[in-house]
C-alpha cells in the first residue's frame, strides 16, 4: 500500500514569526500563526475579509479598535471587516494561534497597515 500524497503548504517566515496555510478554498483561508516572544504583527484593517483567532498557545494581547484583549488558550476573538487590529505575544514562548479568514480577499492586497514595527510601508 503507497504512502498519501500530501500537498505541500504555503508556510510564509515573517520579522515577527511564521505562518503555514491550512486550508484555502474560495471564500476562507485557514493558517496557523506563531508569534515570536516580544514581537506583534502591525496594526492593520481588512477591507474584503473578517477574521476569527482561536489562541492554541501562549499568552498575548490583542488590539481591538480602541480595545485590548489578553489572550490565552482556548480564548477567542472575532474581527470584522474594517476593524483596525493587531496581535502581540507578551510572553516568554511561541504565540499560536487558528486563523479563520472569511471573506472575498486572502492575499496582501487586503493588508491596510496603520503602524509597523519593521519598516514595512504603512497607508
Amino acid at each position: 500500500m503507497s504512502e498519501p500524497v500530501i500537498a505541500e503548504r504555503e508556510t510564509e517566515e515573517r520579522p515577527w514569526g511564521s505562518y503555514v496555510v491550512l486550508d484555502e478554498v474560495a471564500d476562507h483561508k485557514v493558517k496557523r500563526i506563531v508569534v515570536q516572544p516580544n514581537r506583534r504583527l502591525s496594526l492593520q484593517v481588512h477591507r474584503r475579509r473578517s477574521e476569527h483567532w482561536f489562541v492554541v498557545r501562549g499568552s498575548g494581547a490583542i488590539t481591538l479598535g480602541d480595545a485590548l484583549v489578553t489572550v490565552g488558550p482556548g480564548d477567542s476573538v472575532d474581527i470584522p471587516v474594517g476593524m483596525a487590529h493587531r496581535v502581540e505575544n507578551t510572553g516568554d514562548s511561541e504565540l499560536v494561534f487558528i486563523e479563520v479568514q472569511h471573506g472575498g480577499s486572502f492575499g496582501e492586497d487586503d493588508i491596510v497597515r496603520i503602524e509597523d514595527d519593521f519598516g514595512r510601508p504603512t497607508n
